[in-house]
């Protein structure tokens, strides 16, 4: 064995364990992020029967779980979809209560 192969052999294994530390750090984030999600979201859940703006958090939990999980996508369109009837409905009232008040544009 010469001393080319050797090096060679001690880069293989530097690179494969600096892929085993990118792997292990994208793990640890995903799983903070699973973490932090879930625990937004169980806040806003006890938020919805407290004080507190719990669809706020709720929407925040979603968002980070929306990265890992389907599900999470699909909830927070939905809550989105939600919130745009809301503001569409809140400005049709606002028209109809105070016509001058309503938003240009």
């Amino acid at each position: 064995m010469n001393l080319i192969s050797v090096q060679s052999r001690v880069g293989d294994a530097a690179r494969g364990e600096l892929v085993l530390s990118y792997d292990s750090l994208q793990q640890a984030k995903r799983l903070v992020k699973i973490v932090v999600g879930f625990t937004l979201l169980l806040l806003g859940v006890i938020m919805l029967v407290t004080p507190g703006p719990g669809v706020v958090v709720i929407g925040f939990g979603l968002a980070l779980l929306a990265a890992e999980f389907v599900w999470a996508q699909r909830l927070l369109n939905r809550l989105k979809a939600q919130g745009d009837r809301l503001k569409a409905e809140g400005n049709r009232l606002r028209q109809v209560i105070l016509p001058s008040s309503a938003p240009k544009g």
